[in-house]
């Protein structure tokens, strides 16, 4: 692979599932996930954010190689994901999970948990697993002293520590975090991300950022992707677009992160509506029943994510200059 050539590389992926609607009624479809390109390089950190349901985890889980897609492509290392087995994949690209609670083996001590990669992969000799797990515990702050330990004797930021841990241990190129410290006490993730960001800088690693917290995303991320109902709405870089936010749900969302000024109060968000039925989607631009500057073109004409500035947005209101750009907090 060429060094400019990305690790990672989604090309409009979709994912559609059928649900059954009951009996003698036709099956109904939700595409999680409707045409989404995502890339990632080396030491870069790429953060993809939206609503909860808005398609980031499935589109996890796609480029995971867990889930395939209904159309488009994914190439991992410049190969198609399709084509590599489990173990070719894990040797390059490891997740850690959103909670450190349920993704540890209860059974099992800290030392063979974060072993385990290097026997699956067979890599080395057993005998100096043990140097390589201490070594790799201290590199992410765990004392030695808890290699016998068991995952009920952590807490939850130890925890996510075994975690990093075991998805390092093997000296993969990329990391797909999915929301790595919504689980933890808020004085623990601090210090979480902290870790990530200083390994991910450290060794290199490219890294996906799955979160809904934008905080999380301003502090870890170079580049961001706004996803809504499944679908791309915005992406650049991460402080233009915090900056100068220009589809009016990215700007929504920046909108409603509480401000630093403890007189500032409550911020006032600018949505209309309900959030629709993904099993229904509203015609057009999904948006609209939301937007406060939608008009009939936006209600009858989906939107493409066309280059503006030094990122990307769908949105008719920008492209017809109906919207000026936002500003963010």
């Amino acid at each position: 692979m060429s060094e400019s050539a990305p690790l990672l590389e989604a090309q409009a992926v979709s994912r559609a599932f059928a649900f059954g609607a009951g009996l003698l009624r036709p099956k109904r479809t939700l595409l999680a996930v409707d045409g989404v390109s995502v890339r990632v390089s080396s030491g870069e950190a790429v953060a993809i954010v939206g609503e909860s349901g808005c398609g980031k985890t499935t589109l996890a889980r796609m480029l995971l190689g867990l889930l395939a897609p209904s159309a488009g492509a994914i190439r991992l290392d410049g190969r198609p994901i399709e084509s590599l087995d489990r173990r070719e994949i894990a040797r390059l690209l490891q997740p850690v999970f959103q909670d450190p609670y349920g993704s540890l083996n209860p059974r099992k001590a800290v030392g063979e948990i974060i072993g385990l990669p290097l026997r699956v992969q067979r890599d080395s000799s057993p005998a100096i697993w043990r140097s390589r797990v201490e070594a790799m515990m201290g590199r992410v702050g765990l004392p030695s002293a808890l290699y016998g330990r068991f995952p009920s004797e952590l807490s939850g930021g130890q925890r996510q520590r075994v975690a990093i841990a075991r998805a390092l241990i093997h000296q993969p190129r990329l990391l797909i975090c999915d929301e790595p410290t919504s689980a933890l006490d808020v004085s623990v993730q601090a210090q979480i991300l902290n870790l990530l960001q200083d390994l991910q800088q450290d060794l290199a690693l490219g890294c996906i950022l799955i979160s809904h917290n934008l905080a999380v995303v301003r502090h870890m991320s170079q580049r961001v992707m706004v996803m809504y109902l499944g679908r791309m709405v915005e992406s650049g870089e991460t402080t233009a677009v915090f900056k100068h936010p220009r589809h009016p749900y990215t700007q929504a969302l920046l909108d409603a992160v509480l401000s630093t000024d403890p007189g500032a109060g409550i911020p006032e968000v600018a949505l209309g509506g309900a959030s629709p039925d993904p099993l229904d989607p509203p015609t057009g631009c999904t948006f609209h029943p939301r937007c406060l500057h939608a008009n009939d073109h936006c209600r009858r004409e989906r939107p493409e994510l066309l280059p503006v500035g030094t990122g990307s947005v769908a949105c008719h209101a920008v492209e017809e200059g109906r919207l000026g750009t936002g500003s963010g907090p």
